[in-house]
């Protein structure tokens, strides 16, 4: 598994929504990036500022925010702590 380094936060994205609430399927190409996940690995934060998210965390972060990893066929984002704008 990747394990982040510093205040860096591995983070799996939730999957996007692919019907709206109406029951209109939305196509891959209007699809919009999703800006929620959840924490699979934490660094061990820096001297002056210590984390504070941990694994297991549902989090709300920018949409642009973090760098796409993929892994075993899977897609992670590798962001800072300070991309994460929330806990839920």
């Amino acid at each position: 598994m990747i394990r982040p380094l510093s205040d860096r936060v591995l983070v799996e994205p939730k999957e996007a929504e692919t019907k709206t609430a109406a029951g209109i399927y939305i196509p891959d190409t209007a699809k919009e990036k999703p800006q929620q996940g959840t924490v699979l690995a934490a660094g061990p934060g820096k001297k002056d500022e210590p984390m504070e998210v941990k694994e297991g965390d549902s989090v709300l972060y920018g949409k642009y925010a973090g760098t796409e990893v993929t892994y075993e066929g899977k897609t992670y984002l590798i962001m800072k702590q300070s991309d994460i704008l929330a806990i839920l």
